[in-house]
């Protein structure tokens, strides 16, 4: 565990590295070394207040996602759990809409509150449409009743910005998702989301691992099982909340990071560990879709959605594929 942690660690290094020399221009280490000894060139300010603030924003993003999914599907017991698929991003983002189209809300305060009340209110929904159906509802209900949420609220989000051209104009770029010309004010609303959440998953982490049992026999051994899931959930919506606040909806990120960290984790550590693994999985995904977003379609920029959903699609539908063969016994 501790040499994939510090592999890991050594990789997201390089990757942030690498992300203050690449992009439309290529800057040597020396460029780079200047910016953060005090130069003024251009070059130095395109470093230090471009692509610094955006680097770590990615990184900020990706930890958050990844670690919201593995809570979800880890207390869910569902794999395709995700914050994007169960609606947590749509709420969010259909919050800070309203909340600007409404009220004009701008002040960076603000729209971190209204994300972190809409991604709470979008899960709340899912899960209470899943609890109301009843147990029969199963994994696979649960998907589908946050698929559903999240394409409801994405059309009202729609609708809200057609009857306010000026908030389109403003929230179009935010929605659309990414990690460049954000506030650095919003990077410190996700660091706080990111802290408050680790703490909490030290704290739930032995009932989690309870959790891989079935809830009858986790609480045989003492765990108060719709409490623990609910303190999770809620954990796994202000992860998300300040990712969005951050960066925008970010799909497939929190789907696809647990699973990779849980491949690179020998045997099958504490959830705490796994949480760490998934942190660190997040970022340096985040982070080299960033890279890849600026290079695939340079001098522009590929929308960072676009280029997770390269990965993410063929991610998902091999995991549907690989649930359909265990349901058949193949």
């Amino acid at each position: 565990m501790r040499k994939t942690l510090l592999l890991l660690s050594l990789t997201l290094l390089i990757a942030a590295i690498a992300s203050l020399h690449l992009g439309v221009r290529l800057y040597g280490p020396a460029t780079v070394w200047s910016a953060f000894s005090g130069g003024n060139d251009t070059a130095d300010i395109i470093i230090r207040t471009l692509r610094l603030p955006r680097t770590l924003n990615a990184m900020a993003t990706g930890a958050a996602l990844a670690i919201s999914g593995l809570l979800m599907q880890a207390t869910t017991r569902n794999p395709l759990a995700e914050p994007g698929l169960l609606g947590v991003n749509a709420g969010a983002a259909f919050a800070v809409a309203f909340g600007l189209v409404l009220f004009g809300v701008v002040s960076v305060g603000a729209i971190g509150l209204l994300a972190v009340c809409g991604a709470l209110a979008a899960t709340a929904l899912v899960f209470g449409l899943s609890a109301a159906l009843g147990p029969q509802t199963g994994p696979t209900g649960i998907l589908l009743i946050g698929v559903t949420v999240a394409a409801m609220l994405a059309s009202l989000t729609q609708l809200a910005l057609l009857l306010d051209e000026t908030a389109l104009e403003t929230l179009l770029f935010w929605l659309s998702g990414g990690f460049a010309d954000r506030p650095l004010a919003l990077l410190w609303l996700g660091v706080l989301a990111l802290t408050v959440a680790l703490s909490g998953c030290a704290l739930l982490g032995p009932s989690i691992d309870a959790l891989r049992l079935d809830d009858h026999s986790a609480a045989g051994i003492g765990v108060d099982v719709a409490r623990t899931r609910i303190a999770a959930l809620a954990l796994a919506a202000l992860l998300s909340a300040g990712a969005v606040a951050m960066s925008g909806p970010v799909a497939f990120l929190g789907l696809i990071a647990p699973h990779i960290a849980r491949r690179l984790s020998p045997g099958r550590p504490a959830f705490i560990g796994m949480a760490a693994l998934a942190m660190l999985t997040g970022a340096i995904i985040a982070v080299l879709a960033d890279i890849l977003a600026r290079l695939i379609v340079a001098p522009g920029e590929a929308p960072i959605g676009a280029v997770l959903a390269f990965v993410g699609v063929p991610f998902l539908i091999a995991l549907l594929r690989a649930k359909r063969l265990r349901e058949v016994g193949v």
